[in-house]
C-alpha cells in the first residue's frame, strides 16, 4: 500500500471515530489528493483533507483538532466548545433506530467496523451458504422420468421369476458448479480486506468445489490455507502465503496466470468466477481485456464485486473497472454483510 493511501485510510478512521460520516469514495478522493500535493507540506495536506473528506461546515472544528492530533501529534481535548459555548464530548452518541443491532450491522460499511463488530460479523457470516448453481452431470441417477434403466429392470425381474413388475428409469444427475473466488488484496482494498478474507474462509472451509486466490501484483492460490475450520489459523496461513498483501494490483497479469495455469485447464470451465476488486489497476488495461475475454469463453458466469459501488455518486471510471464491465454478468457491491448475502444469492442463480 502506498503511503498516501495508508495515511488517508488511517486519518479517515480517526475522523469516523470523532463522529464525522465519511464514505469510501471520499477516502479514495483524499488519497488521490495526497498523492498530488505530497505529504511534506502541512497546508497542502490540511486543505486536501478538508476539501475531500468534509460534507458539512459543522464538521470543520472537529476536523481541525483531529488533524492536529493525527498529523502533528497534539493531544486532543476531552471536550471542546461549540458555537453556543456548551461543551461537546468527542464521543458521538448512537442514533436511535428501529433496527436491531444485527440488522444495523448487516448494512454497515465494512470500512467503518470496529474490532468487536468484525468479530460479530464473522459469526453472522457462518450462516452464509455459498453454493454454485446446479449443472447437468454425466452421472446418472434414479428418476421418475428419463430413459429405462435396463440393468435395474433385469435385476428386479430376476427376483420375481422373470416377470417385469417395475420399470425404473435414470436421468442425468445435477451437481453444483465450481466457484472460483479471486480476491484483490492490494492497498486500495485494505479497508475491506479483513471482512472479505473472513468471507473467503467461510466459503472455502469444509466445502468442495470452491477455490480461492489472492490477487495483487501476483496471483496466489490460497484454497489449502483457508480449508482449516479454525478461522484464525486459516487467515494466518493465508497471510503467510501471500507475499504482496496490501501492495499494488496487476489484474491483467494475475488473470493471465490464472487462465494459463488453472482456468483453461479445467478449473474455470463451467464455473461461476467471482472477482472481488475495486478495479484500481497498475497494469495495462489491454491485458485485462484480453484475459477477461479468454475467461468468459469458458466460465459459466463472471460476477464482479466492488465495495466502492455502494458509495454515493460512484462511477466505474477506474481503468481496470471500466475495462472489465463489458465482460461482467453481475456487477455487485461488497461493502456489507447484506451485500455478501446478495452475492451468495447471485452465485446460486
Amino acid at each position: 500500500m502506498t503511503t498516501p493511501e495508508r495515511m488517508a485510510a488511517a486519518f479517515a478512521a480517526v475522523l469516523r471515530g470523532a463522529g464525522i460520516d465519511i464514505g469510501v469514495g471520499r477516502v479514495v478522493g483524499f488519497a488521490e489528493a495526497l498523492a498530488a500535493v505530497g505529504l511534506d507540506r502541512r497546508e497542502g495536506v490540511y486543505w486536501a483533507g478538508r476539501a475531500t473528506l468534509l460534507g458539512s461546515p459543522e464538521d470543520i472544528e472537529t476536523y481541525d483538532w483531529a488533524f492536529d492530533s493525527f498529523w502533528l501529534g497534539r493531544p486532543p481535548p476531552v471536550a471542546f466548545e461549540v458555537a453556543t459555548g456548551a461543551p461537546r464530548a468527542v464521543a458521538v452518541e448512537a442514533r436511535a433506530t428501529t433496527y436491531s443491532p444485527h440488522e444495523r450491522l448487516r448494512h454497515k460499511d465494512f470500512a467503518a467496523y470496529s474490532h468487536e463488530e468484525l468479530a460479530e460479523a464473522r459469526r453472522l457470516m457462518a450462516d452464509l451458504r455459498l453454493g454454485g448453481a446446479l449443472r447437468r452431470s454425466r452421472r446418472l441417477a434414479p428418476s421418475r422420468r428419463g430413459r429405462p434403466d435396463v440393468r435395474r429392470t433385469v435385476r428386479a425381474a430376476l427376483r420375481t421369476g422373470g416377470e417385469v413388475v417395475a420399470r425404473p428409469r435414470v436421468a442425468p444427475s445435477q451437481r453444483p458448479r465450481r466457484i472460483v473466488l479471486l480476491c484483490d488484496v492490494s492497498g486500495s482494498m485494505e479497508p475491506y480486506a479483513r471482512a472479505l478474507a473472513r468471507f473467503l474462509h467461510v466459503a472455502v472451509a469444509g466445502r468442495q468445489r470452491v477455490e480461492a486466490f489472492a490477487l495483487g501484483t501476483r496471483l496466489t492460490r490460497i484454497t489449502r490455507e483457508l480449508s482449516s475450520r479454525d478461522p484464525d489459523a486459516a487467515l494466518a496461513a493465508a497471510g503467510r502465503a501471500v507475499a504482496d498483501w496490501s501492495g499494488g494490483t496487476r489484474l491483467g497479469d494475475g488473470l493471465r496466470r490464472f487462465n494459463d495455469e488453472w482456468g483453461m485447464g479445467g478449473m474455470a470451465r463451467g464455473a461461476v468466477v467471482v472477482v472481488l476488486s475495486d478495479g484500481w489497476d497498475r497494469g495495462d488495461p489491454a491485458v485485462l481485456v484480453e484475459q477477461l475475454r479468454r475467461l468468459t469463453r469458458v466460465a459459466h458466469r463472471l460476477v464482479w464485486v466492488n465495495p466502492l459501488k455502494a458509495s454515493p455518486g460512484y462511477e466505474p471510471l477506474a481503468g481496470g473497472m471500466a475495462a472489465a464491465l463489458p465482460f461482467v454478468d453481475d456487477f455487485l457491491d461488497g461493502h456489507s454483510l447484506a451485500s455478501l448475502e446478495a452475492l451468495a444469492q447471485a452465485v446460486r442463480r
